[in-house]
């Protein structure tokens, strides 16, 4: 039966050729060239940013209004307020009670969800293409007119006094608000993000009506959309729903203030608990500026350096140096290096975790040996394992509307523009090890360093000690 088929289409491809007719033809192993995907931005005349990245064949879009402004955009009396807005915000508007938006949002299958960084206020939902409109309608009701009851606010005290608590049980939350906090003294962006307990348990309806006043203002937000949502449709609904948000607040003095680029302090936090079965260290320099031309070479040298986790199998033949002389000599459960940016300044380091209190100071010996080692001696095959697996982090973690949601985002509050992965790919390309090592002779040798330590810590070096392991000589 096959063979009479394979015969039929045979002689129907031979009648069709010899009548003149045209055949189309493709090799199985020829790609299909779609048209480009691109992120669009219209600006409305009120200064509010439209952006959009169009998928015709999505069926599901995610929608999300990101805000300029976190706990950075604070003021110490009203550290926290952003992230209590963020509670505040799903319960109940002047339109809608709590329990009608739940509904609302339930009977979509929607989801719909908030979250609050040092620079960044992000509100989004995921929803069906044919009800995009009504999220657009629901996002810009909760953060145009939220109720704010005084019922609402002392309810959500407890809730967020309670987070608070668990935020305390996760030791690498606490590392790194302290390592914010002493790599930043006394600035904007050495607050947490929750705010200390007191301000939680003080802050009023006036100081949240106050930062929503200030801080949601057009110029400061940028409506997004990826999935099967047209870009022209998004900005009709951007035109109806927030045409009327104002272009500026009354008073931007906190903003203008969080706004002027942050001294980084060499200096140290230690919190000693010999109660606790590990130490956790966090040695960090400055690093880079999201729009800094060597953003891309601080992840590729991070990268270098490695993760490593003593539980995972394949945790000695990782590839990183560091990972590889942990793991022979017993150094460390584990480590992660990282490099943070911000607006306009950033901490470029690595977070420690060991319960061999009796090498402690051999652990930070070697890290630090290994940033030296950057400054002089990488090779072409290390730097080409890096850019692979950095590229890989980087277009995997675009996997979905949400995602790309958040990468459009966060890129047009921080850099004004988006880049598109291909050409974030052709930056990473393009990275060498010279450049590797040009960044890590300005960035990291002989440059102060912050250190946050918390638990089992007695075998710490003092600070001295490590700030002069920074400028050492040998490889």
């Amino acid at each position: 039966m096959a063979s009479r088929r394979l015969a039929l289409n045979l002689s129907q491809g031979l009648r069709g050729r010899a009548s003149g007719l045209v055949v189309p033809r493709r090799g199985l192993a020829t790609p299909h060239h779609a048209p480009g995907i691109k992120t669009q931005t219209t600006t409305l005349k009120n200064g509010l940013t439209v952006a959009s990245q169009y998928s015709p064949y999505a069926q599901t879009s995610t929608v999300g209004v990101w805000i300029d402004a976190g706990s950075r955009a604070e003021t110490d009396e009203t550290n926290g307020t952003a992230h209590f807005l963020e509670h505040l915000a799903f319960k109940g508007t002047q339109r809608r009670t709590q329990q009608q938006l739940e509904l609302e949002i339930e009977n979509m299958g929607a989801h719909l969800n908030a979250y609050t960084s040092r620079e960044n206020t992000v509100y989004f939902a995921k929803a069906l293409n044919e009800d995009v409109p009504q999220c657009v309608d629901i996002l810009q009701d909760i953060l145009q007119n939220s109720k704010l009851e005084e019922s609402a606010i002392e309810r959500e005290r407890d809730v967020i006094l309670r987070e608070s608590e668990e935020v305390e049980k996760q030791v690498e939350e606490v590392v790194f608000d302290h390592l914010h906090a002493t790599a930043y003294q006394n600035q904007p962006l050495g607050r947490t993000i929750l705010g200390p307990r007191e301000n939680i348990r003080d802050l009023t309806r006036t100081e949240f009506s106050n930062y929503i006043k200030n801080n949601y203002t057009a110029d400061r937000m940028v409506l997004v959309g990826a999935g099967g949502v047209p870009h022209e449709q998004l900005v009709e609904m951007a035109d109806k729903h927030f045409a009327n948000l104002p272009t500026k607040g009354p008073d931007n003095s906190a903003y203008l203030l969080s706004k002027k680029t942050p001294d980084f302090i060499g200096s140290e936090v230690r919190i000693r608990d010999d109660t606790m079965p590990t130490a956790n260290i966090a040695l960090a320099v400055e690093g880079v500026s999201w729009s800094d031309p060597d953003y891309f070479t601080a992840l590729v040298t991070q990268a270098i350096v490695g993760n490593y986790d003593k539980a995972l199998g394949n945790a000695p033949h990782t590839g990183s140096k560091l990972s590889a002389y942990v793991h022979n000599n017993n150094l460390a459960t584990s480590f992660m290096s990282f490099s943070t940016s911000y607006s306009d300044t950033g901490l470029w380091g690595i977070y420690l975790v060991t319960d061999n209190f009796s090498q402690i100071d051999d652990l930070v010996h070697f890290a630090l040996r290994e940033w030296t080692r950057l400054t002089a001696n990488v090779t072409a095959a290390e730097v080409e394992r890096a850019k692979a697996q950095l590229k890989a982090s980087i277009l995997l973690s675009l996997d979905g509307t949400t995602a790309v949601a958040e990468d459009i985002g966060r890129q047009l509050v921080t850099t004004g523009r988006r880049m598109s992965p291909g050409e974030i790919e052709r930056i990473i390309d393009a990275v060498t090890e010279k450049d590797v090592m040009d960044f890590a002779n300005r960035k990291i040798w002989d440059q102060d360093v912050a250190i946050s330590a918390v638990g089992s810590i007695e075998g710490l070096f003092d600070y001295s000690r490590i700030r002069a392991d920074m400028s050492r000589n040998t490889f």
